[in-house]
C-alpha cells in the first residue's frame, strides 16, 4: 500500500533525493543514518519506560524518512547497484530486530506477543526472498509490508499503545505470509519443471 503511494510521490521523491545527494553522504551512508535511527529509537523504548513510547515511535517515523531517502538518491545519483539493495535489506532486518528488543526490555509489551510480532515479520519478508528467488514475484502482495508495519508500530507508540501495535503487527504480517505462502505455491506449481540432467 505505501509502495503504491510511494510510486506515485516518485516525483517529490527524486526531487528529495537531490536535496539529500547534496549533503555528501552516499545511498549507503544513508542507510546507517536510518539504522542508527532505529537503534535510538529501541533504546527509548527501552530505557524510557512509558515516557519512551511517544519518542520510540517518532524516531520509528525517522528512520523510515531515512530508509526512503537512501533508495532516492541511489536513483538520483545512479548508484543503485545489488550491492547496495543487499545492504539496505539486511540493515532493515537488522533494524526491525532492534526496534522490537527495545520493546521487550523496555517491558511495553507480552514477550510472547513480541516474539510472533517478530517472528511473522521475518517470515514476511523471507517469503519474498525467497519467491522471487525462484522466480515467483511477491513484491506488493500483502498489506503487512515493512513500511506498513513500522507506521503500525509507530502511530501505535505515540498514542501510548505500544502493546496494541504489537498485537496488530501480529494480525497483518500473520495474514500477509499466509497470502504470500500461498500466491507462492500456486505460482510456482505452475511454472514448468526444470529438465533433469543429461545422463553421459
Amino acid at each position: 500500500m505505501l509502495d503504491k503511494l510511494r510510486n506515485r510521490l516518485s516525483g517529490s521523491l527524486l526531487s528529495l533525493g537531490r536535496a539529500a545527494a547534496d549533503v555528501g553522504l552516499s545511498p549507503t551512508g544513508w542507510t546507517f543514518v536510518g539504522l542508527w535511527v532505529s537503534f535510538l529509537s529501541a533504546v527509548a523504548f527501552w530505557t524510557s519506560g512509558y515516557r519512551g513510547e511517544l519518542l520510540g515511535g517518532l524516531l520509528i517515523l525517522l528512520s523510515g524518512f531515512f530508509d526512503v531517502v537512501d533508495g532516492s538518491v541511489a536513483r538520483v545519483t545512479g548508484r543503485v547497484s545489488k550491492q547496495g539493495a543487499f545492504l539496505d535489506s539486511t540493515l532493515d532486518r537488522v533494524a526491525e530486530v532492534a526496534v522490537y528488543l527495545g520493546i521487550l526490555l523496555g517491558a511495553l509489551a507480552s514477550p510472547v506477543l513480541v516474539l510472533l510480532a517478530l517472528s511473522f515479520s521475518l517470515l514476511v519478508s523471507y517469503t519474498r526472498a525467497k519467491g522471487d528467488a525462484l522466480g515467483a514475484s511477491l513484491a506488493g502482495v500483502g498489506i503487512g509490508e515493512r513500511s506498513e508495519r513500522l507506521l503500525v508500530l509507530a502511530v501505535s507508540s505515540i498514542l501510548g499503545y505500544v502493546e496494541y501495535g504489537v498485537g496488530l503487527v501480529i494480525l497483518i504480517a500473520g495474514f500477509t505470509f499466509i497470502q504470500r505462502s500461498y500466491t507462492a505455491s500456486r505460482s510456482l506449481a505452475r511454472a514448468p519443471s526444470p529438465a533433469p540432467p543429461a545422463v553421459a
